[in-house]
């Protein structure tokens, strides 16, 4: 029997909405996330998009922080004041269209490799990771103050970012997952369980053990109070990013 026409548009458009759904673009709520997706990536903010191509997770975000900051300038409904001893940088936070392509089963290198300038990462709430470094790799020192009180500002290009331990995603537990590197491997809070600092990190920040995520052990990054903070190499291959 023939759809009538009206009916045949109507399933015509709820496939094609569908197909939509699951297309979506980047960093929208809109987008259909994998049912099979590698552990710990279900945390991610909904506003961060996740697909699997082949054997890489696709991570896209707008790098929007979903907390406030002076950097958001005043007007926004997210603006609030420096706090004491900051000094603002000149740029304020915009959207941006970063995509990362992260190994889905990342492994050990057989050696470690440095970590670039601009993203190295990304966190739980789509912020990007950037390394310990300031423009031209110099020391970070000089910039400190100008980090909001969740430790993150914009560079020039108004793309916000985290060199230290994004304190927004940690509050809770300093123990807690806080997003992944671009080689695949995990990033964690200073902390393990029960208030436990790690001991023996290699000098890219990490080591390997067991972890609420990874229960038979993994390798995986800590945060550090001093450089190289979040990362100092990366452990395995890293993916790609693009912005």
């Amino acid at each position: 029997m023939s759809i009538p026409f009206s009916r045949a548009w109507l399933l015509a458009l709820v496939t094609t909405l569908s197909c939509e759904a699951a297309t979506a673009a980047p960093g929208t709520t809109t987008a259909v996330r994998p049912t099979d997706l590698p552990a710990g990536y279900a945390q991610f903010a909904s506003n961060v998009g996740l697909r699997i191509d082949g054997n890489v997770i696709v991570v896209s975000t707008t790098d929007v922080p979903d907390h406030t900051s002076p950097y958001f300038g005043s007007g926004n409904a997210k603006y609030e004041s420096p706090q004491a001893g900051m000094a603002p940088n000149p740029s304020l936070i915009s959207a941006q269209t970063y995509v990362l392509r992260i190994p889905i089963a990342p492994a050990v290198a057989a050696s470690a490799s440095d970590t670039p300038m601009d993203a190295i990462g990304v966190a739980l709430n789509g912020v990007v990771f950037f390394n310990q470094y300031a423009a031209g790799r110099t020391a970070l020192g000089p910039e400190l103050v100008s980090m909001d009180r969740f430790n993150g500002h914009p560079a020039p290009r108004n793309n916000y970012h985290y060199h230290l331990e994004p304190v927004w995603l940690t509050q809770a537990s300093k123990a807690a997952l806080i997003g992944f590197l671009l080689d695949g491997f995990p990033v964690y809070g200073p902390q393990h369980p029960g208030a436990v600092v790690p001991a023996g990190l290699d000098g890219c920040n990490g080591h390997v053990s067991a972890t609420a995520e990874f229960p038979a052990g993994v390798y995986h990054y800590h945060i550090t109070a001093t450089a190289p903070y979040i990362s100092g190499c990366f452990k395995g291959t890293p993916g790609t990013v693009t912005n």
